[in-house]
């Protein structure tokens, strides 16, 4: 190959997979000697690589799609047969198969000298990434960077006993997870079928690795056990050093240094009913420049938790270790102590509360005229519930709203008027997602799901969030801060093509080229009211790209903006404690700033707090489908009605719309034919009958297996198939011949 000619694709491949650390357009165009227009060339041929799914873009880097990034966290989980740690990848996608074992190098002579971090079994460490050339062996080997958590040894299991034994073994509640074997004298108060938490005592190169009973969770059959499950699972950090603590009991309320008075401004907060900590507080305004007429001044009050949580402190290491806080429904992982997530900087009815404020004015038509930031001393003067806020406005006020009726919430609805004729312009995706609440009954066990009626205050309050958080993103940006956004790319040709694809088989059709988040709007409002609403829904939500953190701002795609960045919770959300930092210190506002070691690691940061958010969604969906599976493990035997969630070569998953849980019907269950899967289609053909099913149909279903420690549910299908359009009987027949011209092959039939 010529150098500094552009290589072609399956060169680019290999230079991608045998280097992970030099994938970046910029080293990759260094590495063949590219210059000027061949820069160019080289970066749309990336880019049309990742467009047909070759390659995945990871922060700055490509790789390979399933392949792991040049610096990986991961989870020390086993050994194998000589006694070297293998870990496995933290967050991993399941839809991209098994999560790759990972061979971890440790130099004895590096260890010796204290030049090289020291990783153990159950630790969290933070990986550089090579591929290996042991075929025979894992696909990757890894240097450890640092370790992030040296208390994983702490693990959870069912412990079950063993006949003959004063003892018995730890059963893994993760499938990657391994057997431990426990004495008898290390059991404590552990009973067969007990959920436990367990120390790793020792492990030799042989055998079982032994550990000791901590603590007794309680029977495994417990609904309260399940986000413990999760928490454990996912390596979520639950508890709170000593030196945390101390340093949050040790905090003293705000002083006026620094701030305005703004403790006469009627602001409120509106929250959910069961809020604990309150870090939001809105006021509006008519606007009395005569240059502004008709305008409104909307004024967004933050907890100023940067205050309280200075970097490097002891409460700053662990925030940035949490990432955010995890919300279950029977407990909350919070990112802060309670001393200063519930206390001190909760915005409390009638307290003074320290806070940064945005000051934004917008004409009539919605458009923002200008904003300003303060740092502020205030005094909520009411907590509302969403739904006492929306009475009120709905002509039911009670005692406490009554008094703010025409002074505070018509004024703040007017504006949110105001601000919806400039989100009308927007017209940012508009997503009609049912957010599914479990409730709980008093002992912890599933007593409904419950969908909340979504209200006007919930999207006031979203909106006013939505602009104070662009507000502080163009701030910075006018300041040249450097700041962590909030970025969500478009979506990529091959999951726009899926998505036509999928579109095209319910009769509806998605427009080519450059598209904007009002292009799949057009499909939404033509869904409403249809058979097909949910599922059309589902799958633009699947077509969309995930939002991350990033030091480099690409836009917000689905919000349709140009510069975001998360402002609104410092109390729950890492990223915004450091945007918090950056106002403070780019305004000059006063102690609390970011600081020169901060602005070098945002990118870090950025990509720490982006698998932190991923893990927290992952624990939480997690406990959800064990808990719905506990709540209809006594159902055995019982029909629901449900829909085709997702196709695949195994069977159909079915959603159980009322639930908001899915379970899973085997292919080899759905009757005597043969079932062809067509993936372009999203359907299971029948190859005799011509019929089958597709994503989004309606169907009844029977349960005939739950099982709650995996949150699996697996179903018998009781609707007949029904004829499938001509599209899928040509593909299905074509794929038949296909297969019969191959020599020596032949259909992959499932599993019976």
């Amino acid at each position: 190959m010529i150098h500094g000619a552009v290589p072609p694709r399956e060169v680019l491949l290999e230079f991608i997979a045998d280097n992970p650390d030099r994938a970046s357009k910029r080293e990759i165009a260094k590495a063949f000697g590219l210059k000027g227009d061949a820069r160019v060339e080289l970066k749309d041929l990336l880019r049309a690589m990742e467009d047909d799914g070759l390659l995945q873009k990871s922060r700055k880097s490509l790789a390979r799609p399933g392949a792991l990034p040049p610096v990986t966290v991961l989870d020390i989980t086993t050994r194998d047969k000589d006694g070297e740690l293998i870990g496995r990848p933290a967050e991993w996608d399941e839809e991209l198969g098994v999560a790759p074992a990972v061979a971890i190098r440790q130099s004895s002579a590096d260890r010796a000298k204290g030049k090289a971090p020291v990783g153990g079994l159950g630790d969290r460490v933070l990986a550089k990434i090579f591929p290996s050339k042991d075929r025979a062996g894992p696909a990757y080997t890894a240097r450890i960077i640092k370790v992030i958590d040296k208390h994983r040894n702490a693990l959870l299991g069912v412990y079950r006993e063993m006949p003959g034994t004063s003892g018995g073994r730890l059963m893994p509640i993760e499938r990657r997870g391994e057997e431990l074997q426990i004495d008898g004298a290390d059991l404590g108060d552990a009973k067969d079928g007990d959920l436990v938490e367990v120390e790793v005592l020792r492990s030799g190169r042989f055998g079982l690795t032994r550990a000791r009973v901590l603590s007794v969770i309680g029977s495994v059959a417990s609904e309260k056990a399940i986000s413990m499950i999760a928490i454990h699972a996912h390596g979520i950090p639950y508890i709170f050093p000593q030196s945390v603590i101390a340093e949050a009991e040790d905090a003293k309320p705000a002083s006026m240094s620094y701030r305005e008075d703004w403790r006469d401004l009627p602001l409120i907060t509106i929250d959910p009913a069961d809020a604990k900590d309150h870090d939001d507080a809105v006021y509006a305004e008519l606007d009395p420049s005569p240059d502004n007429p008709g305008g409104v001044i909307v004024t967004v009050a933050i907890a100023d938790v940067s205050w309280y949580v200075r970097t490097k402190s002891a409460l700053d290491r662990e925030a940035v270790k949490r990432g955010n806080s995890v919300y279950f429904p029977d407990r909350v992982v919070p990112m802060l102590p309670e001393r200063i997530s519930n206390d001190l900087c909760s915005l409390r009815e009638g307290v003074d509360r320290p806070a940064l404020a945005a000051r934004m004015i917008f004409s009539k038509e919605g458009r923002k005229a200008g904003h300003t930031f303060h740092r502020i001393m205030m005094k909520s003067a009411a907590k509302l519930s969403y739904q006492q806020a929306q009475a009120a406005i709905d002509g039911k006020p009670d005692d406490k709203t009554g008094p703010l009726l025409e002074t505070i919430l018509k004024p703040l609805w007017h504006a949110y008027e105001i601000l919806k004729r400039g989100r009308d312009r927007r017209q940012p995706l508009e997503l009609d997602m049912p957010e599914r609440k479990i409730i709980l009954k008093e002992d912890g066990t599933v007593d409904r799901v419950h969908v909340p009626d979504r209200l006007d205050a919930h999207k006031l309050i979203e909106e006013m969030m939505i602009q104070a958080n662009v507000a502080a993103a163009e701030t910075l940006e006018k300041k040249r801060q450097p700041l962590v956004y909030r970025v969500h790319d478009a979506p990529t040709l091959s999951k726009q093509e899926a998505l036509r694809e999928f579109l095209g088989t319910i009769g509806l059709s998605l427009a080519k080229g450059n598209l904007r988040s009002n292009s799949f709007n057009g499909i939404l409002a033509k869904a409403l009211d249809t058979p097909h609403q949910t599922m059309v829904n589902e799958m633009v939500l699947r077509s969309q790209s995930q939002a991350i953190y990033s030091p480099e701002n690409i836009g917000h795609f689905g919000l349709n903006l140009l510069k975001y960045a998360h402002f609104t919770s410092p109390i729950r959300r890492y990223a915004d404690l450091i945007v918090h930092r950056a106002l403070v210190g780019s305004l000059g506002l006063g102690e609390g700033g970011i600081t020169p070691e901060e602005e070098a690691a945002l990118e870090d940061i950025a990509a720490e707090i982006s698998t932190f958010e991923r893990r927290a969604m992952a624990a939480e969906r997690d406990t959800i489908n064990r808990l719905i599976a506990h709540h209809l493990a006594g159902r055995i035997g019982d029909e629901f009605a449900g829909q085709v969630s997702g196709v695949t070569k195994a069977g159909l998953f079915i959603a159980l719309p009322q639930f908001g849980a899915d379970g899973f019907i085997p292919v080899s269950t759905l009757g005597r034919d043969y079932y062809i899967y067509d993936e372009a289609h999203q359907a299971l053909s029948g190859e005799k009958t011509g019929t089958g099913y597709r994503l989004g149909d309606s169907v009844e279903v029977r349960l005939v297996e739950a099982i709650p420690l995996a949150g699996a549910l697996r179903f018998e299908m009781l609707s007949e198939g029904r004829p499938m359009p001509v599209a899928v009987r040509s593909f299905h027949k074509s794929t038949r011949r296909g297969a019969m011209k191959k020599p020596g092959t032949r259909p992959n039939r499932p599993r019976r």
